[in-house]
């Protein structure tokens, strides 16, 4: 069977960055036989995003276009209100700055209606800048959402990867529909307007490998990210990194549910610098979790002390202190919820892999 395709776009003050985005999805070629549909979910704007895109979209295009308006502000809420909203079965996220390939619609449908077992793929990638690149882009460039999320040839990353990238998130609906069913609430709310939240995406990717779903990296999936100017000064970078820290807080549940349910499941984490102990269980409570940060900003004191006081442009250490303090600080943010959402998380996923759950805080 062939599967239709919603292309999702979340927006929030999107005005002058839709035009080419539009222009590109415009051009996609796509046989007869796939049906598909974009999307505007206009997540709170105070400026034109609605207004631009109606009027941007020749009557000739090669699918319809609708727009969704969605009060609740932050980008979590806009993906959920598309999946309420989408027609298709491949619900396709780009971002408003993203330039997508010409063959993208095509491309998703074939490879989930041929991939059953496909909760989620990924996309490869590619900067594009205003201007020069920074000479120290590639010392954090995942922070912008860019790169390569496994192997050149592509393939199932369920296992060595678990987690794909927001942008050019492509997701089989009746799979997130199943978390949702079963109680399943994100715990991060993504960017709210101007506030650069993070985590959102990742944690979906967690749920579904989860419960059972295969996550994918297919790079004939191509974007071009348009990155602005003032998104690449390194006072941006930094903001970037401590709220890709407080989004830890976030993944910690199901960090812990893959540690638990043993060899199926080899995802990395990156924060996760502390050695593993077969003490799981002490290792997964607030207090553990507070004192190994602590002791990890505190080995390196001079630079953490600097770090307040001076910007040390190209750092990789500032970097690090920065993920390190915005995980302690949404730690110290979240005393009560912390744990409770480990052992929900946990008691889910040894019952089934449905993730029956219900979650609090971090909204």
């Amino acid at each position: 069977m062939v599967l239709g395709v919603s292309i999702i776009i979340c927006c929030y003050n999107s005005a002058q960055e839709l035009p080419q985005t539009l222009q590109n999805l415009v051009l996609q070629q796509v046989s007869a036989d796939v049906p598909w549909e974009v999307v505007i979910i206009d997540n709170a704007s105070t400026d034109a995003t609605a207004k631009v895109a109606q009027s941007l979209w020749p009557n000739s295009a090669p699918a319809p276009l609708r727009i969704v308006h969605e009060s609740n502000l932050g980008l979590i809420n806009a993906r959920y209100r598309a999946l309420s909203e989408a027609q298709y079965e491949i619900l396709s996220f780009i971002d408003d700055d993203n330039w997508i390939c010409s063959n993208w619609v095509q491309t998703v449908s074939e490879l989930m209606s041929h991939n059953s077992e496909i909760g989620a793929c990924g996309s490869h990638n590619i900067p594009a800048f205003d201007g020069e690149k920074p000479w120290w882009f590639d010392l954090s460039s995942r922070s912008y959402a860019v790169g390569k999320q496994g192997p050149d040839e592509g393939g199932d990353i369920t296992g060595s990867r678990g987690r794909l990238i927001g942008a050019g998130l492509t997701i089989r609906k009746c799979a997130w529909q199943q978390l949702v069913d079963k109680g399943f609430n994100s715990l991060l709310v993504g960017c709210q307007g101007k506030a650069l939240n993070r985590g959102e995406d990742t944690e979906l990717t967690f749920a579904l490998v989860l419960a059972g779903w295969r996550i994918w990296y297919e790079p004939r999936l191509t974007l071009q990210h348009h990155l602005q100017a003032e998104r690449l000064q390194w006072s941006y970078l930094r903001r970037l990194r401590r709220n890709g820290g407080k989004a830890t807080i976030g993944f910690d549940p199901y960090r812990f549910a893959f540690e638990e349910k043993g060899s199926e499941h080899h995802i990395s984490f990156w924060w996760n610098v502390t050695k593993k102990s077969d003490q799981k269980f002490e290792r997964q409570v607030w207090y553990f979790q507070v004192v190994s940060v602590l002791k990890e900003l505190l080995w390196t004191p001079m630079k953490l002390f600097t770090s307040f006081f001076r910007p040390m442009e190209g750092s990789l250490d500032v970097l690090k202190i920065e993920t390190k303090i915005g995980r302690l600080l949404e730690l110290l943010n979240n005393r009560r919820a912390y744990d409770i959402n480990i052992q929900s998380v946990r008691n889910a996923a040894w019952r089934n892999k449905n993730l029956e759950h219900k979650i609090v805080f971090m909204k």
